[in-house]
């Protein structure tokens, strides 16, 4: 992926995000504002569906979508603003599942997997990707318990903009972060790029066997 897209991929994402708290605030209950903000829901079940279960998983997750989608947009599904509470804490339950489930013993993290598309891992780079796979699993796990904790004691608007705005900042602060304090705690790693960390979720995926 070149420098370019990934400017045009940061430059939609902040555009999205705003957009997103605008109707949430302005117009939580209409069709077009409702699959707009519910979708990257849905694209994340499609793309998990499809990942482990195969067409099958992928045609009943297409299916369970539009069916979910009709039920909001007619009414019958309850409160808009509780759904969208719910796909934040769906998305964000998620993504600490996926992190903490390659915590196994004998397996490569998650975070280790992306580093060793970029180059291969010593010993201690197998232990410090696991380390910051458990800071991420951590934080989305806090995530989705302040999301709830917001949306019950907060006003709407005040838990959209943890969800919308203040979300993806806290990601971006924190995959930041790790990557300028990684050579102040191991000065001895291996020097790499802050675009090819990004470049290695897009690459090919490696065998997630741990080498000790």
């Amino acid at each position: 992926m070149s420098r370019w897209r990934m400017a045009l991929l940061l430059i939609a994402g902040v555009a999205y995000a705003c957009v997103s708290h605008w109707m949430m605030l302005y117009h939580p209950a209409e069709p077009w504002a409702i699959v707009a903000l519910l979708g990257p829901l849905w694209l994340t079940a499609l793309g998990l569906a499809g990942s482990r279960f195969g067409n099958r998983g992928l045609a009943l997750a297409a299916i369970g979508g539009v069916l979910l989608f009709a039920l909001v947009i007619h009414g019958n599904a309850g409160d808009t603003n509780r759904l969208y509470m719910l796909q934040h804490v769906g998305i964000n339950a998620l993504l600490c599942g996926w992190f903490g489930g390659s915590l196994r013993r004998g397996r490569l993290s998650l975070i280790g997997q992306f580093a060793q598309r970029v180059h291969p891992l010593t010993p201690d780079q197998v232990v410090y990707t696991a380390q910051v796979t458990r800071v991420w699993t951590l934080y989305f796990a806090l995530m989705a318990v302040a999301s709830v904790i917001v949306f019950v004691t907060e006003p709407f608007a005040v838990w959209s903009v943890l969800a919308n705005l203040l979300t993806p900042l806290l990601i971006g602060a924190l995959f930041v972060g790790e990557y300028l304090l990684r050579y102040r705690i191991h000065p001895e790693f291996e020097r790499t790029r802050l675009v090819d960390a990004v470049r290695a979720f897009y690459s090919t995926p490696v065998d997630d066997t741990a080498r000790r």
